[in-house]
């Protein structure tokens, strides 16, 4: 499906966002009582988070996932949930039982990977559906921590999902967490959903700020054949909006 594209200032693009959230948010709760969301870290989480805490939603129905992690403790000044928890969790008063993050700071990745991953079941079914997924994109087109020619990326439309993480007709997916050892931007040791999880979402929402994300959004949205995550992303999503400030909207 083609995803809707907005492009706009900060401003703009923060209320986009809230409403977008928010009616989501409020919808899925009233008819299942959960909403399941998987947050980024970086610029795009400094730029919605701030306005995401003052939303009138029922943060105790929120169950909150992260869609990638470096390998660093919680208080670690690269952490995301560190970024979350000062800018939403915190002010947002969101109950400690609805925050799931992934636990970089394990020395074994491998179990830090199954750790999120079981919890990620536990909450969001087998194989996991999320209600909404936030993804930044890196200059070189990446999505969380999925990197152009490795972990997670489809080679083509037809093998949409990634074919390590997604069973045939719809049977359990066996890694939707991946534990990441060479990403190519530092930390190199990470952690991340794989991108059938990010691509099966409800609802993907895709937001790239900067005049270094124009060329590579729009690659993502004009070629076919571009092998980015980000397009990758966007071609297998169900349904997916794009949000892009004016320098990163550049055609």
């Amino acid at each position: 499906m083609t995803p809707r594209v907005v492009v706009a200032d900060i401003s703009e693009l923060q209320r986009t966002f809230a409403r977008e959230f928010e009616t989501r948010a409020v919808e899925v709760i009233a008819r299942r009582e959960k909403f399941i969301v998987g947050l980024p870290g970086g610029s795009v989480a400094t730029t919605f988070f701030p306005i995401l805490a003052g939303l009138a939603v029922d943060w105790t129905r929120i169950e909150i996932f992260w869609i990638d992690e470096r390998a660093v403790p919680p208080d670690h000044p690269e952490s995301n949930y560190g970024v979350a928890s000062r800018l939403l969790l915190v002010p947002a008063r969101v109950p400690a039982a609805r925050i799931h993050r992934m636990h970089g700071e394990l020395p074994e990745l491998e179990q830090a990977a199954r750790r999120a991953a079981d919890e990620l079941r536990s909450i969001a079914g087998d194989p996991p559906r999320l209600d909404l997924a936030l993804v930044g994109v890196g200059d070189d087109g990446h999505v969380a921590s999925i990197f152009a020619g490795g972990t997670g990326l489809p080679p083509s439309r037809e093998a949409s999902a990634d074919h390590r993480s997604l069973g045939e007709g719809g049977q359990p997916c066996p890694t939707p967490v991946i534990a990441v050892y060479d990403s190519p931007k530092p930390p190199s040791r990470r952690l991340t959903l794989t991108l059938s999880v990010l691509a099966h979402a409800d609802r993907v929402v895709v937001a790239a700020f900067g005049v270094s994300k124009a060329a590579v959004m729009r690659d993502a949205l004009a070629d076919r054949n571009s092998t980015t995550p980000v397009a990758g992303l966007l071609r297998a999503a169900p349904s997916s909006l794009v949000l892009l400030d004016r320098e990163a909207g550049l055609s």
